[in-house]
């Protein structure tokens, strides 16, 4: 389908609901998701690397201690924002108790969201998601980095509202130790 054929098609506001939409009719996997401000982004399923690292991260976390309907993976997350709401989908998050059946889940419960960096994600997961999470109030927010370490930067909500680096570490160091040490 050609770019022009596409806009046609495209509502000139795209909502949550809408993004459900493309979700749902999608049969090759892709992630919808937009910014408060209305930017789409359409990305690509995930490799089994990437496939691999969630599944660690979300093993780790239920041995750790955390029930499994608590630990969600591809999940949507409303963002809000001060013209409307966005939707983001990570690939992980963590959360304060069990959350309702619906698709775009409020931040309220919300403690921890992890991204796991995909090739050409960088910019988004790095700069992007990171400002929008910490608006949102989130308290913690990790990225998986897909380099030889696949080194986990963990961001801690300061006290201005911006996140902070609270540590960087391989992510086989931090699967050897317990979840709450760095979540307390």
């Amino acid at each position: 389908m050609s770019a022009e054929s596409v806009g046609l098609h495209m509502p000139a506001v795209v909502t949550l609901r809408d993004l459900a939409a493309m979700i749902a009719a999608d049969s090759h996997g892709h992630r919808y998701e937009t910014s408060p401000e209305g930017v789409l982004s359409v990305m690509p399923p995930p490799d089994s690397e990437h496939a691999a690292i969630a599944s660690r991260l979300l093993v780790w976390l239920a041995v750790g201690g955390w029930p499994a309907e608590q630990i969600l993976q591809a999940a949507g997350i409303r963002i809000p924002g001060p013209g409307g709401d966005g939707g983001r989908i990570p690939d992980l998050s963590l959360w304060s108790a069990p959350q309702p059946r619906t698709v775009w889940l409020t931040v309220a419960d919300l403690l921890l969201v992890i991204e796991i960096v995909s090739p050409g994600s960088e910019a988004i997961d790095g700069m992007v998601k990171r400002q929008e999470y910490a608006r949102a109030g989130i308290p913690r927010y990790w990225v998986v980095d897909r380099d030889t370490a696949q080194t986990v930067t963990m961001h801690r909500l300061g006290e201005a509202g911006d996140y902070e680096v609270a540590t960087t570490m391989p992510l086989a160091w931090l699967l050897n130790t317990p979840p709450a040490e760095h979540l307390g």
